[in-house]
């Protein structure tokens, strides 16, 4: 009876850690995605008619320096957080410090390496594009900081300290954008430049945000440096690990993370480079009427949607060191409850979210990227809302799989997926348009989600009836949602009005009503009680819901 009860202590202590970890990291991961977007709306008044010409270059350019970005972290940082976690929980925080000092160097290398190679190499990249040249000498920079500061991160999540991460994440971003609405202004407005210089100023903001977050983790290390000095005197200090194998563990850790964190931009890659070809097959088109359809599916709506799929990101960082301690524990039980858990976090915010956006695709297009294709932009962002759903999940399974060290296993899934998208791109590109990379998607991540599924229920067990319970409750309050917000949407849209302003209101309007009702809903019937702990009780009571 007493472990009984130990065992369920144990249990809601792993679900206050995970929810209190994914309020930290989602909160900073939402506001740097809404500065990410909103910074869409005076960047492209300021560069006028080249705005999509702009933004596919930028999406272009940002495309190709995520997937060099990912080689350059390696995986490293979700590898550091996953064995200092493991580690950790042998009260080993001597080897937790040597592990991170280690990363450093890998981190510095392979930093140095790739931004050389993006830099020098920058013209094999291009697909024919000239114009993507000094974009990708600009990002280049960005690599010899950007994996420093994730390893850091890495690093305080290992400990389950989110803070740090969180609030560094919308430092680089607010620091991002300042920068890079500052210099398109500047260049576009003031000197009234070139619109591809304002693009690779707005494009080495990155270097200059990344340098921002980094600071901003110094300050939080220098500050709790004698509370690791004190875990580490507190040690056990029983187990020995030579330098090489602590190089291996991370290298061996860390590879498999660069093809799953690299998921969905090795997806969009494959759409950058296979698109125009297609399409060109398909009928006559000008290279500038493909670049706008391409700005259209691949970049505008992306931002937005990146938006919703950053919540699942959240959560999927949280995840990793919380398995990890489990599965170093042995302890089965607690991993089949972290699995079923994880997943109700993910329907509970990215269904409403996903759905919601959906519903308002039209005004909401309209503020961000005013009325060039309108009907056909908003058709696709309405499309690539839906199709969030299956991203997140992505991004939460891979990262499941890598907290239970399968990532091996994850690869070859995910290899399978991408098998599909590259068999069904071409017909569905063919037929499709602009729609059929999504569909290509869509299927992709769809097959590779349902193997790793399946995979963890035969090894784990997920509380299935638990979870579609809980799933039905989530789906009537989000339909709810999506049709409140809906209606607000038509009603806003009889206003026959394309300004910026009365759609803005329109959006604010939808998410205010839609958003209260999911949260009165959810409150009221106390599935937010189920999944995210009785620590609800109190916003139920200020809301005044019995």
């Amino acid at each position: 009876m007493a472990a009984s009860s130990e065992n369920s202590g144990n249990q809601a202590s792993t679900q206050d850690q995970m929810v209190a970890g994914s309020a930290w990291m989602t909160a900073g991961s939402i506001l740097s995605r809404i500065l990410g977007a909103v910074y869409i709306i005076p960047w492209n008044i300021w560069f006028g008619a080249f705005y999509l010409q702009g933004n596919a270059l930028y999406g272009k350019g940002y495309n190709i320096y995520s997937f060099f970005l990912i080689a350059a972290i390696a995986g490293v940082p979700s590898a550091i957080a996953k064995q200092v976690a493991h580690y950790n929980a042998l009260n080993e925080y001597g080897i937790s410090v040597r592990l991170y000092k280690r990363g450093l160097e890998i981190a510095i290398l392979t930093g140095i390496v790739i931004a050389s190679l993006m830099y020098f190499g920058a013209p094999l990249f291009t697909g024919g594009d000239e114009n993507l040249v000094p974009v990708l000498h600009s990002l280049a920079w960005a690599i010899l900081i950007i994996p420093t500061m994730s390893l850091t991160r890495g690093y305080f999540q290992g400990f389950q300290q989110m803070a740090p991460s969180a609030i560094s994440q919308f430092v680089e971003q607010l620091v991002r954008v300042i920068y890079m609405l500052g210099a398109a202004f500047i260049i576009m407005r003031v000197l009234k430049g070139n619109w591809i210089t304002a693009v690779s100023q707005s494009t080495f903001a990155a270097a200059v945000g990344a340098f921002g977050g980094l600071l901003i983790l110094g300050v939080y290390y220098w500050r709790r440096r004698h509370e690791f000095r004190s875990l580490v005197a507190n040690s056990n200090n029983e187990m020995v690990v030579p330098a090489k194998q602590l190089y291996q563990e991370i290298i061996a850790q860390a590879v498999p993370f660069i093809v799953l964190g690299a998921g969905i931009t090795i997806f969009q890659l494959i759409d950058q480079y296979t698109f125009a070809p297609i399409m060109h097959m398909a009928g006559t088109y000008t290279a500038a009427h493909l670049n706008d359809l391409f700005a259209l599916f691949g970049v505008n709506a992306n931002k937005l949607i990146m938006i919703t799929i950053s919540l699942s990101s959240a959560l999927a960082v949280t995840v990793v060191p919380l398995l990890s301690q489990s599965y170093t524990q042995g302890n089965k039980k607690d991993i089949s409850a972290q699995l079923t858990n994880a997943f109700m976090m993910f329907e509970f915010i990215m269904i409403p979210s996903a759905l919601g956006m959906a519903a308002i695709a039209r005004p909401l297009n309209l503020v961000f990227y005013g009325t060039t294709h309108e009907a056909l932009a908003a058709s696709l962002l309405a499309f690539s809302s839906y199709l969030s759903i299956l991203l997140g999940l992505y991004t939460v399974v891979a990262a499941l799989m890598q907290g239970i060290s399968q990532n091996k296993r994850a690869v070859r899934y995910f290899l399978v997926g991408t098998i599909v998208k590259f068999v069904v791109q071409w017909p569905l590109v063919y037929f499709f348009g602009a729609f059929g990379p999504l569909i290509a998607t869509g299927c992709g991540f769809l097959v590779a989600c349902y193997l790793i599924v399946h995979w963890l229920n035969n090894q784990f067990g997920i509380n299935y009836a638990s979870i579609a319970k809980k799933t039905n409750g989530i789906l009537l309050s989000a339909l709810g949602t999506f049709a409140l917000a809906r209606g607000v949407a038509l009603l806003g849209g009889l206003l026959g009005s394309q300004g910026r302003v009365i759609n803005f209101l329109i959006v604010a309007v939808a998410a205010v009503i839609g958003g209260y009702f999911y949260v009165y809903s959810v409150l009221k019937s106390r599935l937010a009680d189920a999944i995210l702990g009785s620590r609800v009780a109190g916003l139920r009571r200020r809301l005044h819901i019995r």
